[in-house]
């Protein structure tokens, strides 16, 4: 193991950096400080999957996190090890330990986990079909002219491919459905999506869980969006309130609608009786004098039966043209 260092000059001008070589036990040391600093210092992980994913692409992802996260990579047996040692200082990472298996890493961030999501989502790298590999995603074959010669129409048949020759090249008749996701990927299909130049897969960083403040949970989660939860929440409120009245049992939920129900009855009461209170004087003024509460009413009523009148003005206006313009044409015919 190597590590590189930034040292003095030796003619105590400037500074350049060495590459100190380390043991395997000083390095263990260092990655077991630097995962205890980023659990410390970071409440949120990302555990991710990175399966095809090249040094190159790793290289940009860090660069792309900077700022706004960490990521850790390691053996899976090291970051067991090292989980354990923490564990009885955070009882909560004991969650992750079946996480860890596969090719895995981990994200720390004091971000919002959906911002940090779309920074890891944004590093793709597009790459050709490989026989043996698991499609992530379905490939179609689009319609339309390959560029190939008439030579190569039984492969076309092999995959039975619909085409024709056209101007002395091939051509595909209609869009095939090549690969479905999660199918493994023939050589025959790897070898035509070759020719044609397309690379059908993007790789990248995968969300598997999210561990936040000592709960995990699926990175799906991450997707749901906040007006949707809280549509659904509100639906279950509803849900909730609708059974408790039907029942008779109260609840938070079906408290107000208890007592605006409460309410409404008291109101009852006083109408057919002598007794008054604040919230019934109106009602009872209303009984007593009709006209007034058709004053009170009729601003509203006549505001919209306004709007619905103008395009009714409008198309009495256009049928008068209309007439007038029929008079005109029948007292040309006829002289």
């Amino acid at each position: 193991f190597s590590l590189l260092c930034l040292s003095l000059n030796p003619s105590g001008v400037g500074s350049y950096l060495k590459m100190v070589k380390i043991d395997r036990r000083t390095w263990k040391g260092l990655y077991f400080k630097k995962l205890e600093e980023f659990v410390v210092e970071y409440p949120k992980v990302l555990v991710v999957a990175v399966d095809n994913v090249g040094s190159r692409q790793m290289q940009e992802i860090r660069q792309t996190l900077r700022g706004h996260g960490e990521l850790l990579m390691g053996k899976n047996t090291l970051i067991r090890k090292c989980l354990r040692g923490l564990i009885e200082k955070h009882p909560d990472l004991e969650k992750l330990m079946p996480c860890i298996k596969g090719n895995v890493g981990f994200v720390f961030t004091k971000e919002d986990l959906r911002e940090v999501k779309k920074l890891i989502l944004s590093i793709k790298v597009k790459a050709p079909a490989k026989a043996g590999a698991i499609a992530p995603v379905d490939v179609w074959v689009p319609a339309g002219n390959t560029g190939m010669g008439p030579e190569k129409t039984s492969f076309y048949q092999a995959l039975a491919i619909p085409t024709k020759i056209a101007r002395g090249t091939i051509e595909i008749l209609n869009d095939v459905h090549l690969i479905k996701k999660g199918d493994k990927v023939g050589a025959s299909e790897a070898t035509l999506l070759n020719m044609l130049n397309v690379s059908p897969f993007s790789y990248g960083l995968v969300l598997l869980q999210v561990f936040e403040d000592g709960g995990l949970y699926e990175a799906s989660v991450l997707e749901i969006d906040l007006n949707d939860l809280r549509t659904r929440f509100l639906s279950g409120v509803r849900n909730i309130a609708a059974l408790s009245l039907a029942i008779g049992y109260p609840t938070l939920a079906s408290a107000p609608h208890s007592i605006a129900n409460g309410l409404k009855k008291l109101i009852a009461v006083a109408v057919a009786t002598d007794i008054t209170f604040p919230a019934a004087e109106r009602s009872k003024a209303f009984l007593k004098d009709p006209s007034a509460f058709a004053a009170a009413a009729a601003p509203a009523a006549a505001a919209a039966p306004a709007k619905k009148e103008e395009p009714k003005k409008e198309a009495k206006k256009e049928e008068k043209k209309e007439e007038s313009e029929g008079e005109g044409g029948f007292g040309d015919l006829f002289g």
